[in-house]
Parts: C-alpha cells; structure tokens; sequence
C-alpha cells in the first residue's frame, strides 16, 4: 500500500517566518498559521516553508493578517533539551498560495493519512463519558524515514480505533489540532506546553 500523507491548510498568518535551518543550501523558515473550526475556534499550527516558496508577486510582503493557503506533508521529528526528549508534529509546504482577501472563501484544514499503527491503542473516557482512543500512526516517506503522527478518535471512531493492533493499516481522514496542555517537570514545577494532533472524523482499516 502507498503511504498517504496530504495536508490542506488555509487561514491566517500570525506570525512571520523566521529562519529555523538549512538543508543543501535551501533556507527553512518557520511560522505559525491559524485555521479556524466550525465552531469559530483557532488552531494555530507550526510552519515550515522553504525560502523559495515565500517569493510571489503579490504587491508588498505578505505579514501578520495576511490570508495564505498551503498545501503539503505532515512532519515529525524528536526535540531534545534540558526536560528531555518531545515529538514534535510540523506542517512542511510544498506549496503557499497569498490569495486575495476578497477571494478567501473561509478557512479550511484538511488531514488525509494512510500508515501503520505502531503502538496499541489507548482507549479511555472522560469525566463527561466521551469516549477518546489515542492512536500513534506511522507514515513512510522516500530515503527509508517516517513520520509518527499522534491521532486521536471520539465516539465510534474511539470504539473502531480500539479494535486495531499495532502492524493493521488505516486511512484517517480529519483535520489537524492545537492544545494547550501544562507538563510537570522532573522538579516539579509544570509549563504550558501545545501538542499537536490530528483529530479523526473517519478511520478506515486497509
């Protein structure tokens, strides 16, 4: 099975891209989007964009405010520092799009992945009795790597999810989130942190 892994986000700038790192003389820059939901709240996501694609022809840089459409891959990778070692979950843009205003039909955040489970299912409900199955999804991309993604189902989508086993093949449909969370460090003492997840309106075994 061919891996899928397609992300379609369309909002608001709000913040500008600041230089992140350099890979065979191409320039990564990265910046916070947000897309809003159905319900009027905001997930504002991580950014990563090459130098080549901020070049357009739209009259002045484009800035805080600024409507952009983005179309490319979710990312994954492991970040190290003094309380340890954390995934973190980025959209990589393959391509960005500065449309006019006039001509942004609403904001749109669109998830679709076909990998592997790669850890059980963690299955649970909340004090409110809904129903939540966490799901670690493992997307291979070209060179022999891959992506761990962290899902998260509701409802019968939690009940489905909670059925699978590590090795089974799915397709996940859904949209990216941000949450704020507060982790407790080693001596103690807690910070505010955001995970970054994907929330699932369907899943499908393969």
């Amino acid at each position: 099975m061919e891996c899928i892994n397609r992300i379609r986000l369309a909002g608001k700038m709000v913040s500008l891209p600041v230089y992140d790192h350099t890979v065979l003389g191409e320039a990564f820059y990265k910046m916070l989007v947000s897309a809003k939901r159905l319900s009027g709240t905001a997930d504002v996501l991580p950014v990563t964009v090459s130098e080549r694609l901020m070049d357009t022809e739209r009259e002045g840089e484009p800035g805080i405010g600024s409507a952009i459409e983005i179309e490319g891959q979710l990312r994954s990778y492991n970040h190290r520092d003094e309380n340890g070692s954390h995934l973190i979950i980025t959209v990589f843009a393959r391509d960005v799009f500065f449309p006019d205003e006039e001509l942004v039909m609403g904001d749109e955040n669109y998830v679709e992945l076909a990998g592997h489970i790669c850890k059980p299912v963690v299955y649970r409900t909340t004090p409110f009795q809904r129903e939540i199955s966490d799901v670690l999804l493992t997307v291979g991309r070209r060179y022999g790597k891959s992506d761990y993604l962290p899902c998260i189902a509701w409802g019968r989508n939690a009940r489905f999810a909670d059925e699978l086993e590590p090795g089974d093949t799915v397709l996940i449909q859904g949209r990216m989130q941000s949450r704020e969370y507060r982790k407790t460090l080693e001596n103690g003492e807690t910070e505010a942190r955001t995970a970054y997840e994907i929330s699932c309106s369907s899943i499908e075994k393969l």
